[in-house]
């Protein structure tokens, strides 16, 4: 008599196996994730609310539509109904490429102090860990620092880490305009810092917006400090490759195209901010002249010729930072390519002798630092390369003749 096994197959006890698993689960949690709606963050929210929102009548447009068309519509309102749709939607207009700037600050600091208000009831939440209340309370004493009178905040969101952008000078009057976009760990909580205030992106914009200045009092300028996207945090896998960077680099370049006015920009990338901007850098609106990159792991290209930008692209690292010990490479998605500061590269180098460590390039009274002024204000004759054939100043007004630097 012939004998079978008329046990289930392996795969099908695994499978068993893992049904009684996900009903455990289920069970012990009370069939939470089946009960309870997402969370809808913040921003998403007032968004939804415009989409379905309406003045005098009239649909609001869709906040996906060119800055352009965002443009027209909110100068074909009265002030009373902009200053309305800032209180009713202050997420969706403090946030939305093409509002006009001054009303989007308007907006943005009302959005703060709801996120303010909701952050002071955290920090009495019986709910959360003794670490949760004590986050709550820094997260509480950064929305009002950033609603101090003043300052000029051009996207905030709440949701998660936390995004942010701020504005130093007249952005709409601005014969300059320069963006500076930082590297790892940046956040809405290290956004601007007491203790080393110059390696914080609000530091190194109140620097950089003082050496234009100085270096061209005559010059409107304005800085643009833009965290508005979500850096990697540390140096760990995000960090080693694109994929931050590639988010971000739609951010940026929609700030960018909604900038008002026609005045030049010049791009000021630190630390992997300079991985975002190399992805960026091919759907950069024209009026972006300049790319300069500092302490830079790469810039996902293997020569600036291939960035796909008719900007001049500007490099600098300083004898002492450590990032110059990375594998200047790109393979199977890690790493970031070729160093920007290598002659094979092809960048315009800059000197930084005066900088010390990875963060130290915007620090007043620095080389890095009045080279990086002198380009935000257009003057390339005061800029000091890092080799003694002036090559980097080759071709432009003051400088050298291609070919005969």
């Amino acid at each position: 008599m012939t004998s079978f096994d008329t046990s289930p197959p392996l795969n099908v006890w695994r499978a068993l196996l893992a049904l009684a698993v996900v009903f455990v689960m289920l069970a012990t949690t009370g069939w939470t994730a089946l009960r309870h709606d997402r969370v809808v963050p913040a921003l998403e929210a007032s968004l939804s609310a415009w989409e379905e929102g309406s003045v005098h009548g009239r649909p609001l447009p869709d906040p996906r539509e060119g800055p352009a068309r965002i443009a027209r519509f909110f100068a074909s309102l009265t002030a009373q109904d902009r200053t309305g749709l800032a209180r009713s939607y202050p997420l969706a207009v403090g946030n939305m490429n093409g509002a006009p700037v001054e009303l989007r600050y308007r907006a943005n600091r009302i959005a703060l102090g709801q996120a303010r208000d909701s952050e002071r009831k955290r920090t009495h939440d019986d709910r959360l860990s003794p670490a949760g209340q004590r986050e709550a309370g820094r997260r509480l004493h950064r929305y009002e620092s950033l609603m101090a009178p003043g300052r000029q905040i051009l996207a905030f969101d709440p949701e998660g880490s936390g995004r942010v952008a701020e504005v130093f000078g007249d952005l709409r009057r601005a014969q300059r305009i320069s963006v500076i976009v930082p590297g790892v760990d940046t956040d809405l909580l290290t956004f601007q810092r007491t203790a080393r205030r110059y390696a914080a992106p609000v530091g190194m914009a109140q620097s950089l917006y003082a050496a234009e200045r100085e270096a061209s009092p005559d010059t409107r300028t304005a800085v643009i400090a833009w965290a508005d996207y979500t850096a990697p945090d540390g140096l760990g896998i995000d960090s080693a490759t694109a994929m931050r960077a590639e988010d971000g680099a739609v951010r940026l370049n929609a700030l960018l195209r909604a900038l008002p006015g026609q005045a030049p920009v010049a791009m000021f990338c630190h630390s992997y901010g300079s991985v975002v901007c190399g992805v960026a850098a091919r759907g950069m609106p024209g009026r972006v002249v300049d790319i300069a990159v500092a302490a830079s792991p790469g810039m996902r290209v293997a020569k600036a010729d291939r960035l796909g930008t008719a900007a001049r692209v500007w490099a600098m690292r300083d004898a002492t930072d450590w990032i110059q010990d990375v594998p200047y490479l790109e393979l199977g998605g890690l790493g970031h390519g070729e160093d920007p500061v290598s002659a094979a590269f092809g960048a315009r180098v800059l000197s930084a002798r005066d900088a010390r460590g990875h963060t130290g390039y915007f620090e007043p009274g620095t080389d890095s630092l009045r080279n990086l002024a002198g380009i935000g204000v257009g003057a390339y004759d005061s800029v000091e390369c890092a080799h003694n054939d002036d090559g980097c100043r080759a071709g432009l007004p003051g400088g050298p003749t291609p070919g005969r630097a």
